[in-house]
């Protein structure tokens, strides 16, 4: 059980992770119509951290809840790619980070969904229509900088050259995605990763940008080893439960 205990954290992780990186556009976005369509992304992928964490909680018998896992663990105690705790950048920026995490995790979900895990299956048959809708969105508005002006096209190049190094994370299969996909609760990363790629060349294309050479990545965030962009998203997330435990709305 504790397996599938750091598995569901992994998963949780990242979406509660980049939920609260896509809030930070909150009221800070180029216009009202991608100030909603951001927070509704964040909005769900928060939903999917709730429902992963829940059950991550109720896996380790400790009585611990959502909001504590959420709120109330250290910095190494994460386990979410490094990928996702990327500073936001420029509106650029954030659509590459997004249409590569919303195409990794259509391919994984899609799989998921027939998990001998009865939970996550239903947790991924639920997120799965959710993440379509993100893929779209992001994919869309990507094909519209990348095949736009010459000005946009270079600026999501370069965010594409800087981020898609993190992308190794994603597919990195440990001992830990190694016992969960012997156990059919998880697809073999390399299953998802096949999936990735075509989904990702297919996009890249159309919006006529180049997809970057692979290289090393030492980074390891779903093994509790992050950046320090991290610490920060914590010390904002964490300030009301740290300051005043047990607070409710």
């Amino acid at each position: 059980m504790k397996d599938l205990f750091r598995y569901a954290l992994r998963l949780g992780d990242l979406s509660l992770v980049l939920g609260q990186r896509l809030g930070e556009w909150v009221g800070h976005s180029p216009a009202l119509e991608e100030d909603l369509g951001l927070a509704n992304v964040a909005l769900d992928m928060i939903g999917q951290a709730r429902l992963l964490l829940s059950y991550a909680g109720e896996i380790e018998g400790r009585g611990r809840g959502e909001d504590e896992i959420a709120f109330l663990r250290e910095h190494g105690e994460y386990l979410n790619p490094i990928l996702v705790e990327m500073p936001n950048g420029d509106f650029g920026q954030t659509i590459v980070r997004q249409v590569l995490i919303d195409a990794f995790q259509l391919e994984l979900y899609e799989r998921m969904a027939s998990s001998a895990d009865e939970r996550l299956a239903a947790i991924a048959a639920k997120s799965v229509k959710e993440v379509r809708y993100h893929l779209r969105y992001s994919s869309g508005w990507l094909v519209r900088l990348g095949d736009g002006t010459d000005a946009s096209h270079a600026r999501v190049q370069s965010a594409l050259e800087a981020l898609w190094p993190y992308t190794v994370e994603l597919f990195a299969e440990d001992e830990l995605d190694t016992a969960m996909a012997e156990s059919g609760v998880a697809p073999r990363l390399s299953e998802v990763q096949a999936g990735w790629s075509q989904r990702i060349d297919h996009i890249l294309t159309e919006a006529t940008l180049s997809r970057p050479k692979d290289r090393p990545h030492s980074w390891h965030g779903k093994r509790g080893q992050h950046s320090e962009h991290l610490g920060f998203i914590l010390t904002e997330m964490q300030h009301l439960q740290r300051t005043y435990p047990g607070a409710r709305w």
